[in-house]
């Protein structure tokens, strides 16, 4: 479907490409493109209800899924009292207004849409209960407004709103207000969790921008949630202006709890001063309640008109932010989008949530607690058990046995080898006395004494902190010969045909068995050995 140049069906702004008015049950709009054609219809302003793509009024049971809506003027689906919407899997780029605007309206689920807006808002509800936005993609064209708008004036509203990826936004990420001043607390919620925010808040000309920015809503929890470089405050409390006192009515409150805020930079307009984590403009009427966050490096700090007591302030240890993954580093194991892979350092953010948070669809091992972030409570969140580390054994290297004379120095080192590179300590048993054994150099060293003679069974051990080696070697310590000593022999005299004899002796302190010899022996002279 095609809207023709120049339609001029300007006699009301409110003639849909497709509608009904309704009564009507059971309506589904599916596979096919509308293309509204704007830059042949630019005399038609956006943004003033031509020219909507579907528009339904009082229909029970609607489905608008794998729609590709394009180039408007106005609404991708709009529906005034109607109950049972279904909205999914359709691309809308560079509409007139909202992708889907769900007004006094009941049971309305928008999931696995893919929105670039271009004038207001991807997904809107106004006045509307039961509401399930997930799993949505949405980034914006400038001059767009929120990511999402959720409004409410009167009756009961639930919103409930998950696992999307909002970026670059050109208004805040999701706009959540009030304007009936006050009224019943029981009326409203609004549970914004699993969500990522990045860059969101990006326009030029208001003031009113952040990840989360609210106002006059009961009941708001924003919890484990990614905000990533939004413009103003990640989560705000403020109406258009800082100054603006907002509606009528007090004891708004907003809690925060398990969410990463990291690197908020000041908005565009009248940024000086802006860029916090937690910004609460409100405060005479409006609490914002913080608790188990990670906040880091936040242009103008964590906070303005806001505390917390259990809020952390270190690096969250992502993956890869710049890509866009926002998983948590982890020694035990994270989820990369296909498989779960180790890290060599774990993040802060792991166990680190509120202690009463459901941590039960977080895989083992869990820790017992939930993660702080956009994966805490699902099967996504990254492990924080102790790594299972397939340690090898170190080895130890052969040593020879040795012998030794007593008295004479003895050294050797004892060496090992480590295929998984630990530190090893040796260690000895069976060390003679006087012998020394350093457990860190693994060097040996001993000069055995007279009467430590004999072989010693000396036990060499080497461990990782975990795993052993051994080596067993046997030193022989030897005596230490000494000379024997010859007795003196005093020079004598003989007459020729008169006999000699002497005796030759010695003394040997080791108590050799000795053997005696002669040099120089005259003719006819005997010499017994």
């Amino acid at each position: 479907v095609k809207l023709v140049d120049h339609a001029g069906w300007t006699n009301s702004p409110m003639i849909p490409l497709i509608g009904s008015k309704g009564p009507v049950t059971n309506l589904t709009v599916r596979g096919f493109e509308i293309n509204v054609n704007y830059p042949g219809n630019t005399e038609t302003p956006k943004g003033k209800g031509y020219y909507n793509c579907i528009y339904f009024g009082r229909v029970k049971n609607i489905t608008v899924c794998n729609m590709y809506m394009h180039d408007g003027h106005g609404d991708g689906l709009r529906a005034y009292y109607c109950e049972n919407i279904r909205f999914y899997n359709n691309t809308i780029s560079l509409l007139g207004h909202d992708g889907l605007y769900a007004i006094e309206s009941n049971n309305v689920e928008a999931w696995n849409n893919k929105i670039t807006c271009r004038i207001n808002s991807a997904l809107r509800v106004w006045n509307s209960d039961n509401v399930k936005f997930h799993d949505n993609f949405i980034d914006s064209y400038p001059d767009a407004g929120p990511g999402i708008q959720v409004q409410r004036s009167t009756g009961n509203m639930g919103v409930e709103i998950y696992d999307n990826l909002i970026t670059n936004t050109y208004g805040p990420g999701i706009w959540v207000i009030g304007t009936a001043g006050a009224y019943d607390k029981s009326l409203s919620s609004c549970y914004i969790h699993n969500n990522i925010f990045n860059g969101s808040g990006t326009n030029k000309n208001i003031q009113w921008v952040g990840g989360v920015l609210g106002s006059g809503f009961h009941n708001v929890l924003i919890e484990n949630n990614v905000f990533d470089g939004v413009h103003n405050a990640a989560v705000v409390n403020m109406y258009m202006t800082d100054t603006n006192a907002g509606p009528s009515g007090t004891g708004f409150t907003t809690t925060v709890r398990n969410n990463i805020i990291t690197n908020t930079v000041p908005r565009t307009t009248k940024g000086t001063g802006t860029g916090y984590g937690v910004l609460n403009c409100l405060t005479s009427s409006h609490k914002i309640v913080l608790e188990n966050n990670c906040l880091y490096s936040n242009t103008a700090g964590n906070y303005k008109n806001v505390n917390s007591a259990t809020d952390i302030y270190v690096d969250p240890l992502f993956v890869n932010s710049n890509s866009g993954d926002y998983h948590l580093k982890s020694v035990a194991g994270r989820w990369n989008g296909e498989t779960w892979v180790k890290d060599s350092i774990s993040s802060p953010c792991i166990d680190a949530g509120y202690s009463s948070s459901d941590y039960s669809n977080e895989p083992d091992d869990n820790g017992g607690r939930i993660n702080i972030g956009a994966f805490g409570n699902t099967k996504y969140a990254s492990k924080s058990g102790t790594p299972i580390v397939d340690n090898q054994a170190p080895v130890i290297n052969s040593i020879p046995d040795v012998t030794v004379e007593a008295g004479k120095s003895l050294t050797f080192i004892v060496s090992a080898s480590d295929a998984d590179g630990d530190s090893l300590a040796y260690s000895a048993s069976g060390i003679p006395t006087g012998a020394t054994f350093d457990s860190k150099s693994g060097v040996f060293s001993w000069t055995p004494v007279a009467g430590q003679e004999g072989t010693y069974s000396l036990t060499f051990e080497v461990s990782d902190g975990k795993l052993t080696d051994s080596a067993t070697v046997a030193v022989n310590v030897v005596n230490h010969n000494q000379a024997p000593v010859i007795n003196s022999i005093p020079d004598v005299s003989v007459e020729a045909g008169k006999s000699l004899t002497f005796t030759v002796s010695a003394s040997d302190a080791d108590g050799d068995s000795l053997a005696y010899s002669a040099s120089g022996i005259p003719t006819g002279a005997t010499f017994d050995s």
